[in-house]
């Protein structure tokens, strides 16, 4: 079972990348259904990445970055290299994606995603606004086709079991 998850909010331009490649996969998959394939819109929810990963293989999470790199720019890291466990906090709103694959890890073992992947896109407005900058839209357009040939590979190698 694959799970892709995007991350965002909707209402800070580039800051939807994540949710805006997620919904675009969901629209995918209604067309072109797979068994083994989940996408959720976990929008700002660590608790909800946590919980929609559970059970999968692998992950995958789209989410917008911020780090000064040049506008636009996609990476993909392990999600190894970015899981971090939070700090205390009775705040809901401070449990991240990063928190969500520390944690998910650490509460539920093997049931957890050991493979995980995480693609960021650096942001170039996260000001109040509804659409995304030209240049992270591009970077949108990318990174939604690499995902679109991870599930049709996974297709394919459905069929070739069955046949």
């Amino acid at each position: 079972m694959l799970t892709i998850i995007g991350c965002g909010n909707l209402n800070r331009s580039d800051d939807a990348v994540g949710v805006i490649i997620a919904q675009r996969l969901q629209k995918y998959l209604a067309k072109n259904p797979h068994p083994d394939i989940r996408v959720y819109d976990c929008g700002t929810g660590g608790m909800d990445v946590m919980f929609q990963a559970r059970g999968s293989k692998q992950l995958i999470i789209i989410d917008a970055s911020s780090t000064g790199s040049e506008p636009g720019a996609v990476f993909k890291v392990p999600g190894k290299e970015l899981e971090a466990l939070p700090e205390p906090s009775y705040n809901l709103h401070d449990f991240r994606w990063d928190h969500a694959l520390a944690a998910g890890k650490k509460i539920f073992g093997n049931d957890f995603p050991q493979d995980v992947t995480v693609y960021l896109i650096e942001a170039a407005n996260l000001d109040l606004g509804l659409e995304l900058s030209a240049v992270v839209h591009h970077a949108a357009d990318l990174v939604f086709a690499e995902l679109i040939e991870i599930i049709s590979s996974k297709s394919h190698s459905i069929k070739n079991l069955g046949s």
